[in-house]
Protein backbone atom coordinates (compact mmCIF):
# COMPACT_ATOMS: atom_id res chain seq x y z
CA UNK A 1 0.00 0.00 0.00
CA UNK A 2 1.33 3.67 -1.06
CA UNK A 3 0.23 7.00 0.60
CA UNK A 4 -1.55 7.77 -2.35
CA UNK A 5 -3.98 4.62 -1.28
CA UNK A 6 -4.98 5.81 1.64
CA UNK A 7 -7.10 8.60 3.34
CA UNK A 8 -6.01 11.67 4.03
CA UNK A 9 -6.50 11.77 8.11
CA UNK A 10 -4.82 7.88 7.47
CA UNK A 11 -1.77 9.22 5.74
CA UNK A 12 -1.38 12.11 8.16
CA UNK A 13 -1.54 9.58 11.21
CA UNK A 14 0.88 7.31 8.98
CA UNK A 15 3.79 10.18 8.37
CA UNK A 16 3.51 11.58 12.01
CA UNK A 17 6.00 10.01 14.19
CA UNK A 18 4.01 7.75 17.39
CA UNK A 19 6.09 6.98 19.85
CA UNK A 20 5.32 4.69 23.00
CA UNK A 21 5.88 6.58 26.57
CA UNK A 22 5.28 5.09 30.58
CA UNK A 23 1.73 7.33 29.93
CA UNK A 24 0.79 6.54 26.70
CA UNK A 25 1.60 6.47 23.17
CA UNK A 26 1.95 10.36 21.89
CA UNK A 27 1.71 12.23 18.07
CA UNK A 28 4.45 14.61 16.97
CA UNK A 29 5.14 16.38 13.84
CA UNK A 30 8.04 16.81 11.49
CA UNK A 31 9.54 20.34 11.44
CA UNK A 32 12.79 21.65 9.99
CA UNK A 33 13.55 18.37 9.68
CA UNK A 34 13.14 16.85 13.16
CA UNK A 35 10.50 15.23 14.64
CA UNK A 36 8.88 17.36 17.37
CA UNK A 37 6.57 16.38 20.23
CA UNK A 38 4.92 19.33 22.74
CA UNK A 39 2.73 19.36 25.70
CA UNK A 40 3.45 15.38 27.10
CA UNK A 41 2.57 15.27 30.47
CA UNK A 42 5.10 14.01 33.15
CA UNK A 43 2.90 15.12 35.98
CA UNK A 44 -0.59 15.53 37.19
CA UNK A 45 -1.89 18.55 37.47
CA UNK A 46 -0.94 20.39 40.76
CA UNK A 47 -4.54 21.34 41.55
CA UNK A 48 -7.21 20.46 43.49
CA UNK A 49 -5.92 17.80 46.46
CA UNK A 50 -2.34 17.96 44.71
CA UNK A 51 -2.14 21.82 45.54
CA UNK A 52 1.00 22.76 46.71
CA UNK A 53 2.22 19.02 47.02
CA UNK A 54 5.10 17.10 45.31
CA UNK A 55 4.41 15.96 41.47
CA UNK A 56 2.51 13.01 41.44
CA UNK A 57 2.62 10.23 38.40
CA UNK A 58 1.08 11.20 34.98
CA UNK A 59 -2.36 9.22 34.64
CA UNK A 60 -2.17 6.85 31.70
CA UNK A 61 -4.23 7.47 28.89
CA UNK A 62 -5.70 5.20 25.99
CA UNK A 63 -5.24 5.31 22.37
CA UNK A 64 -3.05 8.17 20.57
CA UNK A 65 -2.62 11.43 22.29
CA UNK A 66 -1.63 14.72 19.86
CA UNK A 67 1.16 16.09 21.34
CA UNK A 68 1.23 18.94 18.77
CA UNK A 69 0.71 21.92 21.30
CA UNK A 70 2.51 23.32 24.33
CA UNK A 71 0.81 22.96 27.61
CA UNK A 72 -0.13 25.64 29.08
CA UNK A 73 2.07 28.05 31.20
CA UNK A 74 2.08 27.53 34.78
CA UNK A 75 0.38 30.77 36.87
CA UNK A 76 3.11 33.54 37.51
CA UNK A 77 3.33 37.05 37.30
CA UNK A 78 2.47 38.80 33.80
CA UNK A 79 3.80 42.36 34.27
CA UNK A 80 7.34 42.01 34.99
CA UNK A 81 9.28 44.63 33.19
CA UNK A 82 11.74 42.40 31.31
CA UNK A 83 9.30 40.15 30.02
CA UNK A 84 8.23 40.77 26.87
CA UNK A 85 5.77 39.44 25.02
CA UNK A 86 2.33 37.96 25.98
CA UNK A 87 1.52 34.48 28.03
CA UNK A 88 -1.41 32.29 26.19
CA UNK A 89 -4.32 32.43 27.80
CA UNK A 90 -4.44 29.20 29.82
CA UNK A 91 -6.95 26.14 28.26
CA UNK A 92 -6.36 24.01 31.37
CA UNK A 93 -4.83 23.30 34.55
CA UNK A 94 -2.33 20.54 33.23
CA UNK A 95 0.99 22.69 33.53
CA UNK A 96 3.33 20.19 33.65
CA UNK A 97 4.17 19.39 30.41
CA UNK A 98 7.69 18.88 28.40
CA UNK A 99 8.68 18.82 24.75
CA UNK A 100 11.49 16.84 22.70
CA UNK A 101 13.14 17.98 19.72
CA UNK A 102 14.89 14.50 18.16
CA UNK A 103 16.67 14.12 14.61
CA UNK A 104 15.76 10.17 14.44
CA UNK A 105 14.19 8.29 16.58
CA UNK A 106 15.90 5.23 16.20
CA UNK A 107 19.05 6.40 16.92
CA UNK A 108 21.08 7.21 20.47
CA UNK A 109 21.93 10.55 20.51
CA UNK A 110 23.30 12.56 23.34
CA UNK A 111 20.27 14.57 26.11
CA UNK A 112 20.21 17.65 26.71
CA UNK A 113 17.53 19.19 28.83
CA UNK A 114 16.77 22.85 28.88
CA UNK A 115 15.38 24.46 31.97
CA UNK A 116 14.30 28.17 32.05
CA UNK A 117 15.10 31.18 33.68
CA UNK A 118 12.98 33.84 35.10
CA UNK A 119 13.87 34.52 38.50
CA UNK A 120 12.14 31.71 39.52
CA UNK A 121 8.63 33.74 39.64
CA UNK A 122 8.16 32.95 35.50
CA UNK A 123 8.78 31.12 32.84
CA UNK A 124 7.30 29.18 29.85
CA UNK A 125 8.88 26.40 27.86
CA UNK A 126 6.33 27.36 25.02
CA UNK A 127 7.94 31.09 25.07
CA UNK A 128 8.43 31.89 21.24
CA UNK A 129 12.04 32.63 21.93
CA UNK A 130 11.93 29.41 23.79
CA UNK A 131 11.71 26.89 20.28
CA UNK A 132 14.81 24.75 21.05
CA UNK A 133 15.29 23.11 17.17
CA UNK A 134 18.39 24.65 15.92
CA UNK A 135 20.03 23.35 19.39
CA UNK A 136 18.94 19.72 17.94
CA UNK A 137 20.11 20.81 14.82
CA UNK A 138 23.49 21.92 15.31
CA UNK A 139 24.55 20.30 18.29
CA UNK A 140 23.30 17.27 17.04
CA UNK A 141 21.49 16.40 20.47
CA UNK A 142 17.94 15.63 21.40
CA UNK A 143 16.27 18.08 23.55
CA UNK A 144 13.66 18.17 25.95
CA UNK A 145 12.02 21.42 27.29
CA UNK A 146 9.47 21.23 30.41
CA UNK A 147 7.64 23.53 32.45
CA UNK A 148 7.53 23.76 36.00
CA UNK A 149 5.78 25.96 38.78
CA UNK A 150 7.63 29.20 39.53
CA UNK A 151 6.59 31.90 42.42
CA UNK A 152 4.18 31.11 45.45
CA UNK A 153 2.92 27.85 43.74
CA UNK A 154 6.89 26.52 43.51
CA UNK A 155 9.27 28.23 45.73
CA UNK A 156 6.77 30.00 48.73
CA UNK A 157 7.54 28.59 51.80
CA UNK A 158 4.21 26.66 53.23
CA UNK A 159 3.58 25.43 56.10
CA UNK A 160 2.27 21.60 55.54
CA UNK A 161 3.75 22.09 51.84
CA UNK A 162 7.15 20.73 50.87
CA UNK A 163 10.00 23.29 50.32
CA UNK A 164 11.37 23.76 46.52
CA UNK A 165 8.44 22.11 44.66
CA UNK A 166 9.65 23.86 41.33
CA UNK A 167 12.74 21.47 41.81
CA UNK A 168 10.85 18.65 42.65
CA UNK A 169 8.75 19.38 39.33
CA UNK A 170 12.25 19.18 37.48
CA UNK A 171 13.85 15.91 38.92
CA UNK A 172 10.19 14.45 38.25
CA UNK A 173 10.89 15.65 34.32
CA UNK A 174 14.07 14.05 34.58
CA UNK A 175 12.60 11.43 35.84
CA UNK A 176 10.66 10.66 32.85
CA UNK A 177 14.00 11.11 30.37
CA UNK A 178 15.41 8.59 32.45
CA UNK A 179 12.31 6.34 31.56
CA UNK A 180 11.56 7.36 28.20
CA UNK A 181 14.06 9.11 26.21
CA UNK A 182 15.22 6.34 24.30
CA UNK A 183 12.25 5.99 22.58
CA UNK A 184 13.31 9.45 21.19
CA UNK A 185 16.41 8.57 20.20
CA UNK A 186 17.81 10.09 22.94
CA UNK A 187 20.76 7.79 25.64
CA UNK A 188 19.45 8.21 28.99
CA UNK A 189 22.91 7.67 30.43
CA UNK A 190 24.16 10.36 28.56
CA UNK A 191 22.09 13.38 29.43
CA UNK A 192 23.23 16.97 29.76
CA UNK A 193 21.13 19.90 31.75
CA UNK A 194 21.46 22.89 30.82
CA UNK A 195 19.68 26.66 31.35
CA UNK A 196 20.39 29.98 32.04
CA UNK A 197 19.88 32.48 35.34
CA UNK A 198 17.40 30.90 37.45
CA UNK A 199 17.48 27.77 35.16
CA UNK A 200 21.18 27.63 36.18
CA UNK A 201 20.51 28.47 39.29
CA UNK A 202 18.16 25.55 39.20
CA UNK A 203 21.36 23.02 37.83
CA UNK A 204 23.40 24.34 41.06
CA UNK A 205 20.35 23.34 43.54
CA UNK A 206 19.59 19.99 41.61
CA UNK A 207 23.39 19.01 42.81
CA UNK A 208 22.26 19.36 46.47
CA UNK A 209 19.35 17.44 46.17
CA UNK A 210 19.43 13.69 46.58
CA UNK A 211 16.65 12.65 45.19
CA UNK A 212 18.86 14.16 41.56
CA UNK A 213 21.91 12.17 41.97
CA UNK A 214 22.47 9.98 38.83
CA UNK A 215 19.70 11.95 36.80
CA UNK A 216 22.30 13.77 34.83
CA UNK A 217 25.87 13.25 33.80
CA UNK A 218 26.75 17.10 32.72
CA UNK A 219 25.70 19.92 33.24
CA UNK A 220 25.98 23.43 31.59
CA UNK A 221 25.11 26.48 33.64
CA UNK A 222 25.20 30.20 32.13
CA UNK A 223 25.04 33.02 34.19
CA UNK A 224 23.77 30.92 37.93
CA UNK A 225 22.44 33.53 40.45
CA UNK A 226 24.07 33.01 43.95
CA UNK A 227 21.01 33.50 45.84
CA UNK A 228 19.52 30.79 47.74
CA UNK A 229 17.50 30.91 50.99
CA UNK A 230 17.43 29.51 54.50
CA UNK A 231 14.39 28.18 55.98
CA UNK A 232 14.08 30.87 58.30
CA UNK A 233 13.95 33.52 55.39
CA UNK A 234 11.94 31.92 52.89
CA UNK A 235 9.33 31.48 55.48
CA UNK A 236 9.39 34.93 57.32
CA UNK A 237 9.25 35.92 53.09
CA UNK A 238 6.32 33.51 53.01
CA UNK A 239 4.64 34.77 56.32
CA UNK A 240 4.75 38.13 54.20
CA UNK A 241 3.16 37.00 51.19
CA UNK A 242 0.20 35.03 52.64
CA UNK A 243 -0.29 38.11 54.96
CA UNK A 244 -0.57 40.42 52.12
CA UNK A 245 -4.14 38.55 51.27
CA UNK A 246 -4.62 38.36 54.57
CA UNK A 247 -4.16 34.29 55.15
CA UNK A 248 -1.94 32.92 57.06
CA UNK A 249 1.04 30.53 54.92
CA UNK A 250 -0.49 26.87 54.90
CA UNK A 251 -1.75 24.79 52.84
CA UNK A 252 -5.08 25.03 53.90
CA UNK A 253 -5.41 28.75 53.41
CA UNK A 254 -3.54 29.20 50.28
CA UNK A 255 -5.40 26.27 48.32
CA UNK A 256 -8.45 27.97 48.30
CA UNK A 257 -6.94 30.86 46.46
CA UNK A 258 -6.96 30.92 42.44
CA UNK A 259 -3.17 30.11 41.54
CA UNK A 260 -3.69 32.77 38.81
CA UNK A 261 -4.31 35.36 41.76
CA UNK A 262 -2.14 34.67 44.24
CA UNK A 263 1.07 35.80 42.17
CA UNK A 264 -0.21 39.00 43.03
CA UNK A 265 0.24 39.06 46.57
CA UNK A 266 4.20 38.02 45.66
CA UNK A 267 3.84 40.97 43.40
CA UNK A 268 2.94 43.38 46.32
CA UNK A 269 5.70 42.39 48.80
CA UNK A 270 8.43 42.38 46.00
CA UNK A 271 7.71 46.26 45.16
CA UNK A 272 8.26 46.49 48.73
CA UNK A 273 10.93 44.53 49.86
CA UNK A 274 13.24 47.01 50.82
CA UNK A 275 11.18 47.66 54.30
CA UNK A 276 12.13 44.20 55.07
CA UNK A 277 16.20 45.47 54.61
CA UNK A 278 16.69 44.91 58.36
CA UNK A 279 14.89 41.18 58.45
CA UNK A 280 16.11 40.18 54.81
CA UNK A 281 19.12 41.83 54.34
CA UNK A 282 20.56 41.90 51.17
CA UNK A 283 17.60 39.90 49.23
CA UNK A 284 15.91 43.36 50.19
CA UNK A 285 17.69 45.00 47.30
CA UNK A 286 17.46 42.09 44.74
CA UNK A 287 14.65 41.94 41.92
CA UNK A 288 12.52 38.78 43.85
CA UNK A 289 11.69 36.88 46.50
CA UNK A 290 11.89 33.75 45.25
CA UNK A 291 14.57 31.20 45.12
CA UNK A 292 15.63 27.71 46.21
CA UNK A 293 15.18 27.07 50.27
CA UNK A 294 18.18 24.85 51.47
CA UNK A 295 15.24 23.40 54.01
CA UNK A 296 17.42 20.05 54.74
CA UNK A 297 14.75 17.80 53.20
CA UNK A 298 14.71 18.41 50.00
CA UNK A 299 17.80 20.32 49.60
CA UNK A 300 20.45 19.73 52.41
CA UNK A 301 22.75 21.89 52.09
CA UNK A 302 24.08 24.98 49.81
CA UNK A 303 25.26 24.12 46.12
CA UNK A 304 28.90 25.53 47.31
CA UNK A 305 28.65 23.29 49.85
CA UNK A 306 27.59 19.96 48.38
CA UNK A 307 30.04 20.72 45.27
CA UNK A 308 32.68 21.16 47.80
CA UNK A 309 31.98 17.88 50.02
CA UNK A 310 32.27 15.83 46.20
CA UNK A 311 28.12 15.84 45.19
CA UNK A 312 29.68 17.15 41.97
CA UNK A 313 32.48 14.34 41.19
CA UNK A 314 30.87 12.82 38.77
CA UNK A 315 29.41 15.42 36.82
CA UNK A 316 30.71 17.10 34.49
CA UNK A 317 30.29 21.22 34.19
CA UNK A 318 30.37 24.13 32.27
CA UNK A 319 29.87 27.05 34.30
CA UNK A 320 29.94 31.21 33.34
CA UNK A 321 28.62 34.27 33.79
CA UNK A 322 28.43 37.39 31.46
CA UNK A 323 30.79 40.29 31.81
CA UNK A 324 28.36 43.30 32.45
CA UNK A 325 25.34 40.53 33.98
CA UNK A 326 23.34 43.68 35.92
CA UNK A 327 23.58 46.65 33.05
CA UNK A 328 20.12 44.88 31.84
CA UNK A 329 18.04 45.09 35.30
CA UNK A 330 19.55 48.95 36.02
CA UNK A 331 18.77 50.11 32.47
CA UNK A 332 15.28 48.63 32.57
CA UNK A 333 14.82 50.49 36.50
CA UNK A 334 15.79 53.56 34.52
CA UNK A 335 19.25 54.12 36.49
CA UNK A 336 21.67 53.42 33.78
CA UNK A 337 23.69 56.54 34.22
CA UNK A 338 22.15 58.39 37.12
CA UNK A 339 23.96 56.66 40.21
CA UNK A 340 25.11 59.14 42.46
CA UNK A 341 27.79 58.58 44.98
CA UNK A 342 25.47 57.82 47.75
CA UNK A 343 23.40 55.60 46.21
CA UNK A 344 26.53 53.79 45.12
CA UNK A 345 27.47 53.58 48.71
CA UNK A 346 24.44 52.18 49.88
CA UNK A 347 24.65 49.47 47.51
CA UNK A 348 28.26 48.71 48.34
CA UNK A 349 27.66 48.52 52.06
CA UNK A 350 25.12 46.19 50.75
CA UNK A 351 26.30 43.77 48.67
CA UNK A 352 30.18 43.97 49.50
CA UNK A 353 32.30 41.01 51.46
CA UNK A 354 32.84 42.01 54.68
CA UNK A 355 34.76 43.10 56.79
CA UNK A 356 35.06 46.81 54.97
CA UNK A 357 33.81 45.92 50.89
CA UNK A 358 33.23 49.56 50.47
CA UNK A 359 35.88 51.13 50.99
CA UNK A 360 37.82 47.72 49.60
CA UNK A 361 36.07 48.28 45.59
CA UNK A 362 37.04 51.84 46.21
CA UNK A 363 40.31 51.19 46.59
CA UNK A 364 40.58 48.04 44.11
CA UNK A 365 38.95 49.80 41.45
CA UNK A 366 40.30 53.86 41.99
CA UNK A 367 39.30 55.31 38.58
CA UNK A 368 35.32 53.77 38.87
CA UNK A 369 32.60 56.19 39.18
CA UNK A 370 30.11 55.97 41.12
CA UNK A 371 27.54 53.89 37.96
CA UNK A 372 30.64 51.95 37.71
CA UNK A 373 31.05 50.60 41.55
CA UNK A 374 27.16 50.65 42.04
CA UNK A 375 27.31 47.95 38.56
CA UNK A 376 30.27 46.36 39.65
CA UNK A 377 29.67 45.17 42.98
CA UNK A 378 25.57 43.55 41.47
CA UNK A 379 27.33 41.79 38.93
CA UNK A 380 29.71 40.71 41.41
CA UNK A 381 27.01 39.54 44.40
CA UNK A 382 24.51 38.21 42.27
CA UNK A 383 26.25 36.21 39.28
CA UNK A 384 29.73 36.27 38.62
CA UNK A 385 31.86 35.70 41.89
CA UNK A 386 29.03 32.79 43.02
CA UNK A 387 29.78 30.88 39.37
CA UNK A 388 33.67 31.44 39.99
CA UNK A 389 33.03 30.31 43.50
CA UNK A 390 31.20 27.31 42.16
CA UNK A 391 34.05 26.19 40.33
CA UNK A 392 36.29 25.92 42.52
CA UNK A 393 34.11 24.11 44.69
CA UNK A 394 33.78 21.97 42.20
CA UNK A 395 37.23 21.65 41.64
CA UNK A 396 37.84 21.22 45.43
CA UNK A 397 35.59 18.46 45.56
CA UNK A 398 37.33 16.17 43.21
CA UNK A 399 35.25 17.02 39.99
CA UNK A 400 36.00 19.02 36.90
CA UNK A 401 34.81 22.32 35.69
CA UNK A 402 35.44 24.32 32.42
CA UNK A 403 34.67 28.02 33.21
CA UNK A 404 33.73 30.74 30.69
CA UNK A 405 33.42 34.42 30.35
CA UNK A 406 31.08 36.13 27.88
CA UNK A 407 32.18 39.29 26.53
CA UNK A 408 30.12 39.79 23.70
CA UNK A 409 28.39 43.44 23.37
CA UNK A 410 24.96 43.35 22.52
CA UNK A 411 24.26 46.06 19.56
CA UNK A 412 20.39 46.14 21.08
CA UNK A 413 19.26 49.31 23.30
CA UNK A 414 21.50 51.30 21.80
CA UNK A 415 24.36 49.62 22.25
CA UNK A 416 24.75 50.53 26.02
CA UNK A 417 24.43 46.91 27.64
CA UNK A 418 27.61 45.63 26.57
CA UNK A 419 27.45 41.56 27.24
CA UNK A 420 24.66 42.12 30.12
CA UNK A 421 22.36 39.13 31.22
CA UNK A 422 20.15 37.14 29.12
CA UNK A 423 22.07 37.85 25.75
CA UNK A 424 23.35 34.44 25.92
CA UNK A 425 19.77 32.76 25.74
CA UNK A 426 19.01 33.91 22.59
CA UNK A 427 22.39 33.15 21.28
CA UNK A 428 21.82 29.77 22.39
CA UNK A 429 18.70 29.10 20.62
CA UNK A 430 18.81 30.99 18.08
CA UNK A 431 15.96 33.11 18.19
CA UNK A 432 16.77 36.49 17.47
CA UNK A 433 13.38 37.68 16.34
CA UNK A 434 11.40 36.37 19.63
CA UNK A 435 10.99 37.37 23.42
CA UNK A 436 14.37 39.23 24.50
CA UNK A 437 16.15 38.84 21.27
CA UNK A 438 14.89 42.32 19.34
CA UNK A 439 15.49 43.79 22.58
CA UNK A 440 19.04 42.62 23.69
CA UNK A 441 20.20 42.24 19.61
CA UNK A 442 18.67 44.79 17.79
CA UNK A 443 15.62 44.27 15.04
CA UNK A 444 18.48 43.79 12.78
CA UNK A 445 21.45 41.97 14.35
CA UNK A 446 24.82 41.81 12.39
CA UNK A 447 25.89 39.03 10.05
CA UNK A 448 28.26 38.30 13.11
CA UNK A 449 25.28 36.66 15.48
CA UNK A 450 24.75 33.91 13.32
CA UNK A 451 28.19 32.85 13.76
CA UNK A 452 28.61 33.34 16.72
CA UNK A 453 25.59 31.51 18.12
CA UNK A 454 26.13 28.39 15.92
CA UNK A 455 29.52 28.02 17.51
CA UNK A 456 27.65 28.14 20.81
CA UNK A 457 25.42 25.55 20.19
CA UNK A 458 27.85 23.09 18.57
CA UNK A 459 30.41 23.36 21.38
CA UNK A 460 27.57 22.91 23.77
CA UNK A 461 26.64 19.74 21.58
CA UNK A 462 29.89 18.68 21.83
CA UNK A 463 30.51 18.99 25.49
CA UNK A 464 26.85 16.73 25.92
CA UNK A 465 28.52 14.14 23.77
CA UNK A 466 32.31 13.97 24.82
CA UNK A 467 32.46 16.43 27.90
CA UNK A 468 35.03 17.99 26.66
CA UNK A 469 33.89 21.86 25.15
CA UNK A 470 37.30 22.52 23.69
CA UNK A 471 38.82 24.40 26.50
CA UNK A 472 41.06 23.62 29.64
CA UNK A 473 39.27 22.53 32.82
CA UNK A 474 39.46 25.19 35.11
CA UNK A 475 42.29 24.89 38.31
CA UNK A 476 42.61 27.16 41.01
CA UNK A 477 46.52 28.14 39.87
CA UNK A 478 45.96 28.84 36.16
CA UNK A 479 42.54 30.09 36.46
CA UNK A 480 41.76 29.43 32.97
CA UNK A 481 38.78 30.29 31.14
CA UNK A 482 37.09 30.61 27.62
CA UNK A 483 35.80 34.01 26.13
CA UNK A 484 33.57 33.63 24.27
CA UNK A 485 33.08 37.05 21.66
CA UNK A 486 33.68 37.14 18.06
CA UNK A 487 37.07 35.72 19.06
CA UNK A 488 37.81 32.34 21.10
CA UNK A 489 40.65 33.04 23.18
CA UNK A 490 41.21 31.49 26.36
CA UNK A 491 42.72 33.93 29.50
CA UNK A 492 43.65 33.35 32.61
CA UNK A 493 40.07 34.48 34.60
CA UNK A 494 39.79 38.38 33.56
CA UNK A 495 37.58 40.24 36.45
CA UNK A 496 40.59 39.33 38.55
CA UNK A 497 40.32 42.59 40.64
CA UNK A 498 37.28 41.26 41.77
CA UNK A 499 38.29 37.87 42.89
CA UNK A 500 40.66 38.99 45.13
CA UNK A 501 37.96 41.15 46.88
CA UNK A 502 35.81 38.22 47.53
CA UNK A 503 38.12 35.33 47.60
CA UNK A 504 37.90 34.87 51.56
CA UNK A 505 34.22 34.98 51.28
CA UNK A 506 31.46 31.94 51.92
CA UNK A 507 28.54 31.91 49.88
CA UNK A 508 25.82 30.00 51.44
CA UNK A 509 22.15 30.55 52.06
CA UNK A 510 21.15 34.06 52.61
CA UNK A 511 20.23 34.02 56.67
CA UNK A 512 16.99 35.75 58.29
CA UNK A 513 18.44 38.21 60.51
CA UNK A 514 16.73 38.71 63.54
Amino acid sequence: MTMTDVAPEEARQLSEPVIRTTGGRVRGQREHGLAVFRGIPFAQPPVGPARFAAPRPVTGWDGIRDALSYGPPVPQETSFAGRTGSLPTPTSDDWLTLNVWTADPEARRPVLVWIYGGAYKLGFSGSPGHDLHRIARDGDVVVVSFNYRVGVEGFAHIDGAPANRGLLDQVAALEWVRENIAAFGGDPDLVTVCGESAGAGSIAALLAVPRASGLFHRAILQSMPGVYLSDALAADIGAAIAGEIGLRPTVADLSGVDPWQLPAAGTAVSSAMIDHVDRWGSLAHSITLFAPVVDGAVMTRSPWQALTEGAGRDVELIIGHNRDECRLFIALSGQLGTVDNDLAARTLRAFAPAPDGENAYRTAYPDANPDRLFELVQNDWLFRMPALHLAEAQVAGGGRAHMYELTWRTPGYNGVLGACHGVDGPLLRGTFGDQLGPMLLGTQPPDTVATLATRIRTTWGRFAATGEPGWPTYDPERRLVQIIDDDWPVLPYPEETSRRLWQQHVFDALPLHD
